[in-house]
């Protein structure tokens, strides 16, 4: 494919730069929740043939610096909403948001373009060669190093893969997302980086497109033909519990009671939901759980015990209530956590804190000279774990953003039954945020085959089936409940055995291919 686009890559200074940004810009609709992915077969063609004729290193990674730059500023412009909560303190920030967080993400962007000027390969295999470097660059932006080191200055927020860009609601996205169950998020952007860049061989690159669609359509179409797992009677029901309390009134908790009694109300509701559905289904045995979402109780729920012993007493038919809260195990350290209460006293069962924190939202690096977290700063939680409650399917715990964690959410020495992910999305009003988090949550069920229970403040919350189908959804700014009868897991998928070793591997041959066709050329 000739684009005859010489007086686009020659462009220098602010001019090359803002063309570079508004390609990375546009490629941005491909996510979440527009799905416009055929921008993409515009925009990484372009962007590999200015790559191509780029003069030196340092064009080539500002090239790849700016594209970007746009990628990340629009994909990331529902964060104007968390500042607006704040506005009265950080009102100068709304405008530059998502463009000073696209500073630091963009390097990302600009390694492996630096990288394939260095390589330079052949003209038949180089789009394997910058699908494999975007791929390995992408994957290391979800490493989390120690909180004394970077973190979370450059790493740690794997937020908006290509791959999500498959993740269309509906039948259709249910099929082309199958793939990740064999070689995960990060495989899948490795395909889609390649399908992308295929109509720079012209007619022969648009039939290799249309053939790998083809194949990933029925590799999907065949894998969701397959009987849905088997269910035992301590697979439970879970009882979702969307307040929609105003991120406004959880901060300046001004009012608890009112919230709390709208939680307990909520609850009961949905805990006679969840009895008339085990009716219904005639499972007797089955447990019910209701979950309320992230930070969602108004007090220390550590040292009430009178609110823990209503709880459960006022839902006798609910054998655990899972809560989200902040705990205090010392003074001035807090956790996000997830508290498990049994019956019939409300006793804490367990606790889960939160690992990964939310780079600015809840950790803070040493080098901003003004707080910028809302509240204290928070402690990371030791590591991921597998809960087993009495008479219940163990399941893993994931507070908010750790869900966007490929083939790290899982004890993997201890494997569960279902997922539960808690969540908090009123900071990023009715915006693309909250539908990309929730996209995040369907490609882990599909990954490692085990439904994923999401549970939102103001939604969106919703159930999904160990293959990524939705089996229920409470919408954005809806005060609700579902009760839903959990689905049964797979033994194991393919990515759940190799996790990211795999997309890993893949991307390796795609580069070392590439660098090894170049070498023998020149050879011959």
């Amino acid at each position: 494919m000739d684009f005859h686009l010489d007086k686009w890559h020659d462009l220098k200074g602010w001019q090359g730069a803002l063309y570079l940004t508004g390609l990375g810009g546009i490629s941005a609709l491909a996510f979440p929740p527009t799905y416009f992915i055929f921008i993409l077969f515009l925009s990484f063609p372009l962007l590999l043939h200015s790559i191509d004729h780029s003069k030196n290193w340092k064009c080539a990674l500002m090239k790849g610096y700016w594209f970007g730059f746009g990628l990340h500023t629009i994909g990331l412009s529902w964060l104007v909403n968390a500042i607006l909560i704040r506005a009265q303190d950080f009102w100068w920030l709304v405008p530059i948001v998502s463009p000073l967080c696209a500073i630091l993400l963009a390097l990302w962007t600009g390694l492996p373009t630096l990288f394939y000027y260095w390589i330079k390969p052949s003209k038949k295999l180089k789009i394997f060669v910058f699908a494999g470097l975007w791929t390995v660059c992408d994957m290391s932006r979800a490493v989390m190093l120690p909180p004394n080191w970077w973190n979370p200055v450059l790493t740690g927020f794997p937020w908006n893969p290509l791959a999500s860009t498959w993740e269309i609601p509906g039948r259709i996205g249910d099929i082309f997302i199958q793939t990740a169950s064999l070689i995960g998020v990060d495989g899948l952007t490795l395909i889609t980086v390649i399908l992308v860049l295929l109509p720079l061989y012209g007619k022969k690159g648009w039939m290799i497109i249309a053939g790998t669609i083809c194949g990933l359509a029925l590799f999907g179409s065949y894998r969701l033909v397959e009987k849905p797992p088997i269910t035992d009677n301590n697979t439970p029901i879970v009882a979702l519990i969307q307040g929609n309390i105003a991120e406004d009134d959880k901060i300046a908790n001004t009012d608890p009671r009112r919230i709390f009694q709208k939680y307990m109300q909520l609850t009961s509701d949905a805990v006679v939901q969840a009895v008339t559905l085990r009716q219904e289904l005639g499972q007797f045995e089955r447990p019910i759980i209701y979950a309320w979402p992230e930070s969602s109780f108004p007090g220390s729920i550590q040292y009430d015990d009178a609110a823990r012993k209503v709880m459960m007493q006022n839902n006798p038919d609910a054998s655990f209530g899972i809560i989200g809260a902040i705990t205090q195990q010392e003074p001035n350290i807090l956790y996000n956590s997830l508290v498990v209460l049994r019956q019939p006293d409300g006793a804490i069962d367990h606790v889960y804190n939160k690992v990964k924190l939310v780079p600015f939202g809840e950790s803070q690096p040493w080098y901003i000279p003004f707080h910028v977290v809302p509240g204290q700063v928070l402690t990371p939680g030791e590591g991921n774990v597998t809960l087993n409650l009495s008479r219940v399917s163990s399941f893993a715990p994931l507070i908010c953003y750790e869900v966007i964690f490929s083939g790290q959410i899982l004890d993997y020495k201890n494997r569960p039954k279902w997922i539960l992910n808690l969540t908090n999305d009123a900071w990023y009003g009715n915006s693309a945020g909250p539908r990309q988090h929730l996209a995040a949550a369907r490609l882990r069920a599909v990954e490692e085959g085990i439904p994923v229970v999401r549970v939102a403040n103001t939604g969106i919350s919703a159930v999904y089936d160990s293959y990524g189908r939705k089996i229920s959804q409470i919408d954005w700014g809806v005060k609700g409940v579902r009760a839903v009868a959990l689905p049964g897991a797979l033994s194991f998928t393919l990515f759940s055995l190799g996790h990211r070793f795999i997309p890993f591997c893949l991307s390796l041959i795609c580069i070392f291919t590439g660098v090894a066709g170049k070498f023998l050329s020149r050879g011959k």
